[in-house]
C-alpha cells in the first residue's frame, strides 16, 4: 500500500492543501482554477516577528548564594535591540540558546521564566551537540570558509569529522522544531520568521518542509563570498538592489541591507554619568596627543597585528609624530578559544612590545593594548575623545564599530560640557579608516580605505588623516552621521520586514508540492491551475499529431546525474534511432557539452539533431554544426 507521502507526490497534493481548504471559496469563478483566498475575514491577528539565532540576546547569572537565576537583555547585542525596532502593536519573540549552563532540574522552570517575562524561547542542547554544533562545526569548519580561509587539519589528521555535522543538522532540527512550536495558531500567515547567520542555514530547509506559508526570511551576518552567487546557476533579476531568485516556481529574494545603531541607546549610555567621567579622564590623560582609536574582537581575521605594523611603519618613517601619535587598542574577548587565537595575541603582544621600546619614552607608549572585557561606557568614551578610528580587518560582516565612533564624536550635551565643548567650539570631526574587505566599509564613503594586507598603505594612510584639514574632516564627519543616524536599527529592521512581504506575496495564491528527502528536500510551488500531465493524454495527442518536435535534455534526464559512464548506453541510442526512423519526429539532443563529445557520442544515430553548449552550436542529422 503507497504511503500517503508518495500518493501526495503522485497527485501532485501536499498536506498544506488540506490544512487551507476552509480558505478556499465555496464556489470556484473558473472551472477547475482555484480563485484568490476570500478577502472578508475579519478576524485581525496581531504582527509577530520571530527572531531565530544561535544565542539569546541575554545576560544571565546566579547567585551564588540563593542559587537564583537573574536575567536581562543584553542591551550591546543588536538582535536584543530589534524589539524596539517594530511598531508597537508587533508582538516580538526569540528563539536560541541561552549562554549559560543551566542544570536539567533547573531548565523548565528557566524556561518558563524567559518564556513569560522575556519572550524568549528557550533551546538547551546536549551539551556534547552543543560542543560539536558550536565549537565544532560552526567555528572550525564554517566561520573560515566564509571568511576565504580553508579550515586546518584537526590533530589527528583529519580535515572533516562527519559528526560534527550531524551534531549541527541536528541542532537545526531541534531549532525549527523550536520555531514550529512557537508558529502552532490558526494565523501563522502573520508571523515573520527571521534566522540569523550560518549557525542555522540548514534550519530554513527544515522550516519549509512543514510551513509552506510562514514568511521566512535569513540574515547573513558574516561576509558572503563575493559573485559566487553566478556559479548556482540559478536565474537572477537584479531590481532597485535586489536580487530575485526564481527557484522551484518561488521568487527568492536576495539583498544587501546593511545593519544600523539604537541611536536612542547610544545617546543614552554616552549620557551617563560613568562615559562622561571616563571621556573627561581620558581627554586629561592623552592632551597634547594625537588619539586613535581601534575595537575589535580577538580573533585572525581582525587585522589587529597589521595595524600594529602599520603603527610602527608611520613612527619610522615620521619621526615628528614621535611622542604625540597614540594607537589605544582595545580588543574584546575571543569567542571560541583556539590556538589561532592565542597565536594572534602573542604576535599581538610582540609587535606592540617591539613598538613601544623602540619609540616610546617615559609617560608615552606609542601602543595602548588593553584587553577586554571592557565595558560599554568605557568604549564609548574613548570613542569621544579620539580624532581617528581604525577599523581594518582582513574580512569582515557589517561591523558597527566606525557608527558607534561616528555617533561618539556628533556628542551630546553631557559629554559636550564635560569635554568643554560650547557654541564657539570648531564644528564636530571624525575621520575613519577603514578596510575594504568589510560589510560597513561601501556605506562610509568620506571614509579612508585602505587595503590591511599592505602595510605601508596603511601607513600612508594614517599619516593622510592626520594632515587633512579641519573642514575636511568636519564635512567628512558630518556625510557620515547624517546616513548613520538616519538608517539606524529601525531602518535596517523596516526594510528586512517589507522586502520580506514583497518576497511572499504571492505565497497564497500557490499550491506547493513536496519533493526530496533530507537536505535534499524542495518545496516546488505551482500555479492554482497547474495540472499533471498524465501518460494516457500524451500518449493520445502524440499518436494524432502528424509533426513533432522531441527536445530532451541529456545529463541528468536521459543519463542519471550519479552515473560514472557519462557517454549513452546501448539502450538509449537504440531508442533515439527508433524516435528518429518516424518521419513526423524531429529529435534533438540539447546539452550543455562541447560538440566534438556529443558527435561523437551519437555518431551512429544519423538522423539526430544536437544543439551543444546549450545551443550556441547547433546541427541538424549529419550536417556540420553552425553557429547561433
Amino acid at each position: 500500500m503507497a504511503s500517503s507521502c508518495c500518493l501526495d507526490q503522485l497527485n501532485l497534493l501536499s498536506t498544506d492543501d488540506f490544512r487551507v481548504m476552509n480558505r478556499i471559496p465555496r464556489v470556484m469563478k473558473v472551472p477547475g482554477v482555484i480563485s484568490q483566498f476570500e478577502e472578508d475575514q475579519q478576524t485581525t491577528s496581531r504582527k509577530r516577528v520571530i527572531i531565530v539565532s544561535n544565542q539569546l540576546p541575554l545576560r544571565a547569572s546566579r547567585d551564588p548564594v540563593s542559587g537564583e537565576w537573574r536575567f536581562e537583555f543584553d542591551e550591546n547585542n543588536l538582535l536584543a535591540q530589534l524589539k524596539d525596532a517594530f511598531p508597537p502593536d508587533t508582538e516580538v519573540r526569540y528563539v536560541g540558546t541561552l549562554k549559560a549552563d543551566v542544570d536539567v532540574a533547573d531548565q523548565d522552570e528557566v524556561a518558563q521564566v524567559l518564556h513569560e517575562k522575556f519572550s524568549c524561547e528557550t533551546i538547551f542542547l546536549p551539551v556534547d551537540m552543543q560542543n560539536k554544533f558550536y565549537h565544532g562545526f560552526c567555528k572550525h569548519y564554517l566561520w573560515p570558509l566564509f571568511h576565504y580561509m580553508m579550515p586546518t587539519t584537526g590533530s589527528d589528521g583529519v580535515r572533516f569529522d562527519r559528526s560534527q555535522w550531524q551534531a549541527y543538522v541536528s541542532a537545526n532540527k531541534i531549532f525549527a522544531d523550536k520555531v514550529l512550536e512557537v508558529t502552532d495558531r490558526d494565523d501563522e500567515d502573520e508571523d515573520h520568521v527571521w534566522v540569523h547567520d550560518y549557525h542555522l542555514m540548514a534550519l530554513p530547509t527544515f522550516l519549509r518542509r512543514r510551513s509552506t506559508r510562514v514568511k521566512l526570511g535569513f540574515f547573513l551576518h558574516s561576509p558572503f563570498p563575493s559573485s559566487d552567487i553566478r556559479i548556482l546557476g540559478l536565474h537572477s533579476e537584479s531590481k532597485r538592489g535586489r536580487t530575485a531568485l526564481e527557484y522551484y516556481g518561488r521568487t527568492v529574494t536576495i539583498k544587501i541591507l546593511p545593519a544600523g545603531i539604537h541611536m536612542e541607546q547610544l545617546e543614552s549610555v554616552m549620557s551617563e554619568e560613568s562615559t562622561v567621567r571616563k571621556a573627561k579622564e581620558l581627554k586629561e590623560k592623552y592632551k597634547g596627543k594625537i588619539l586613535m582609536v581601534g575595537v575589535d574582537d580577538l580573533d585572525l581575521f581582525k587585522g589587529i597585528t597589521q595595524k600594529f605594523s602599520a603603527m610602527a611603519e608611520l613612527l619610522e618613517t615620521n619621526q615628528r609624530l614621535r611622542g604625540k601619535l597614540v594607537l589605544v587598542q582595545i580588543t574584546n574577548p575571543a569567542r571560541s578559544l583556539g590556538w589561532d587565537v592565542q597565536e594572534v595575541l602573542d604576535e599581538a603582544n610582540g609587535i606592540a612590545k617591539e613598538v613601544n621600546k623602540k619609540y616610546g619614552e617615559p609617560g608615552y607608549e606609542p601602543i595602548i593594548f588593553i584587553k577586554g572585557p571592557v565595558t560599554t561606557q568605557e568604549k564609548l568614551a574613548h570613542y569621544a575623545v579620539a580624532d581617528y578610528c581604525v577599523v581594518t580587518p582582513v574580512r569582515d560582516g557589517m561591523n558597527l564599530v566606525p557608527y558607534k565612533y561616528t555617533v561618539c564624536r556628533q556628542g551630546c550635551p553631557a559629554l559636550d560640557k564635560a569635554l568643554g565643548v560650547d557654541e564657539s567650539s570648531p564644528p564636530k570631526n571624525s575621520v575613519i579608516i577603514i578596510s575594504e574587505f568589510i560589510g560597513c566599509s561601501p556605506s562610509l564613503s568620506g571614509a579612508i580605505r585602505v587595503n590591511p594586507w599592505n602595510i605601508s598603505e596603511m601607513a600612508n594612510a594614517m599619516y593622510s588623516a592626520i594632515d587633512l584639514p579641519e573642514t575636511e574632516k568636519h564635512l567628512r564627519h558630518d556625510k557620515h552621521y547624517k546616513y548613520i543616524s538616519s538608517h539606524d536599527v529601525s531602518y535596517w529592521a523596516r526594510s528586512f520586514d517589507q522586502d520580506l512581504e514583497r518576497a511572499c506575496r504571492d505565497h497564497y495564491h500557490k499550491r506547493y508540492w513536496r519533493i526530496g528527502l533530507g537536505l535534499a528536500f524542495r518545496l516546488v510551488a505551482l500555479e492554482p491551475n497547474f495540472r499533471k500531465l498524465l501518460g494516457h493524454t500524451l500518449n493520445s495527442a502524440y499518436k494524432r499529431s502528424n509533426s513533432r518536435l522531441i527536445l530532451l535534455d541529456y545529463d541528468g534526464t536521459m543519463m542519471p546525474p550519479t552515473s560514472v559512464n557519462k557517454g549513452p548506453s546501448n539502450e538509449v541510442i537504440s531508442v533515439l534511432n527508433r524516435l528518429c526512423d518516424d518521419p513526423k519526429n524531429i529529435v534533438f539532443i540539447v546539452s550543455g557539452r562541447d560538440r566534438d563529445t556529443l558527435s561523437q557520442w551519437f555518431s551512429s544515430c544519423e538522423k539526430l539533431g544536437i544543439a551543444a553548449e546549450h545551443g550556441y552550436f547547433t546541427r541538424y542529422k549529419c550536417f556540420n554544426f553552425v553557429l547561433i
